[in-house]
């Protein structure tokens, strides 16, 4: 399974609460839920991937996995975070169904995995363990004392799964001078967040150690249901389950634990300065990223997602440029941006980027003053926008490339490139793509009021009316 939800706040401007970094491109050309689920796809070892995401972010996981040509076995959408305890608690349950004696590997999405050889060595190992019903995580074989992580202290070897271990003792993340002295004695590793344990195995210790959770957890299934091609758990039954993580609700707890440690080039990229250790750098030492021209610096990041970004004489800084946001941090500071994102408060920026993703395609605001918004709309082959209304305001559409047929009250129209339709105030009306490449438009909105909210849909093909 595949553990897909959370915000990611510390590597703001580019991960947002509504596009977050395990959407993202960050490490290689792919998402990092592509490459999770990529890492698992393919040899014949692993069944297709149960994922569970954020309501507000199916359809985005749902192309990730369209354009991978990977089918989930099912994508789960939490109706609101819970921590990984309660994930793990529901995706026992699905398949334990069918299968008590099920072994699942639980994987976080925004995980970095540079040596995949060590990697599916570390499942073999794991593998033997959970099959003898011990709950399997896995631990980092530290290269430098860091702080950001939590530790574990691994005890004796276990006789019948050769490379695990017991669990002597969990160490919350120290300081700078504890992590060395624990790397130190030789018998510590990081604490990956990656697991493997039987279903039935799993569920019966959380009856024991967090009997609420299990109930919770039990009716958010059976009062939930399917919606389209997502699993969605009851919003009411799901929220009276505990926040709390697989480690703290369990790990920390139960006899059956054990530990097996791995080299397997491991980061969860946690933050920007996390995201440049594993980066390719120059020979001063920096990551470069996008249009960016850097003169007499060094060991820094340097990100630019559009405008060209020039950077002279520092060092040891982090400079992430979006379309709306610019992040300029000391590289030793990193951690902080999640503390400055909450300062933020309610403005639009922690949430979304300019560029809005839908199910049919994106928009992204080009320009906006007082009773008046432009935008770029594109919308996917094969792809509609609901039916909908508005009452405050009217809107011009205005073909850039591609064909569109507008449906506007009874009338149904086609548009070439260079051709446009008006949209009055409260007349119905429908955008559709029947072509086999993307179509963009640009749309001028004009009325009293403007809000994304003035939206009345009659039918819809995402299930948002």
């Amino acid at each position: 399974m595949v553990l897909a939800g959370g915000s990611g706040t510390r590597l703001w401007p580019v991960s947002r609460k509504l596009y977050p970094k395990q959407l993202q491109p960050l490490v290689t050309g792919a998402t990092m839920l592509q490459d999770t689920v990529g890492r698992i796809t393919g040899d014949g070892r692993f069944f297709p991937p149960l994922i569970l995401c954020n309501d507000e972010h199916r359809f985005i996981v749902a192309e990730q996995m369209r354009e991978g040509a990977i089918r989930p076995r099912a994508i789960v959408l939490e109706p609101t975070g819970r921590n990984t305890a309660p994930a793990c608690a529901v995706a026992a349950m699905m398949l334990a169904e069918g299968d008590p004696e099920a072994v699942l590997l639980v994987m976080p999405a925004d995980h970095v995995i540079q040596k995949p050889e060590g990697f599916t060595g570390a499942v073999d190992q794991a593998l033997c363990a959970a099959t003898a019903g011990r709950i399997v995580t896995f631990g980092i074989i530290p290269d430098r004392p860091e702080s950001g992580y939590g530790y574990i202290r691994r005890g004796d070897g276990l006789p019948d799964a050769l490379g695990c271990y017991a669990i002597a003792s969990f160490i919350e993340k120290p300081t700078p001078e504890k992590a060395q002295s624990l790397i130190d004695q030789g018998d510590y590793v990081w604490n990956s967040g990656i697991f493997m344990f039987k279903a039935g195995i799993y569920l019966r210790e959380l009856e024991r150690l967090q009997p609420d959770m299990v109930r919770a957890c039990r009716r958010a299934i059976d009062d939930g249901g399917e919606d389209l091609d997502f699993f969605r758990l009851d919003g009411d039954g799901f929220a009276q389950a505990p926040s709390i993580s697989i480690d703290y609700a369990v790990m920390e707890k139960t006899q059956a634990g054990a530990v097996v440690p791995a080299d397997m080039g491991w980061s969860d990229i946690g933050s920007w300065a996390a995201l440049w250790d594993i980066s390719e750098k120059d020979v001063a030492g920096n990551v470069s990223v996008g249009d960016v021209i850097v003169h007499d610096v060094r060991n820094s990041y340097v990100r630019s997602d559009g405008t060209l970004t020039t950077v002279i004489g520092l060092e040891d800084i982090i400079v992430v440029v979006t379309g709306d946001a610019v992040l300029v941090a000391a590289a030793d500071r990193s951690q902080d941006v999640k503390t400055l994102v909450e300062t933020l408060g309610d403005r639009s920026e922690p949430f979304t980027h300019q560029r809005v993703h839908r199910p049919w395609g994106s928009y992204e605001t080009v320009d906006e003053g007082e009773r008046f918004q432009v935008k770029r709309i594109i919308v996917k082959p094969g792809a509609k926008l609901s039916l909908q209304s508005h009452q405050h305001r009217a809107e011009h559409w205005i073909v850039v490339n591609g064909a569109a047929k507008v449906t506007r009250g009874e009338e149904v129209i086609t548009l070439g490139e260079n051709q446009s339709v008006y949209i009055p105030i409260g007349v119905t009306h429908r955008l559709e793509n029947p072509g086999a490449g993307d179509l963009h438009l640009i749309e001028v909105q004009s009325g009293s009021y403007l809000g994304e909210d003035d939206i009345v849909r009659f039918d819809d093909s995402y299930g948002r009316t």
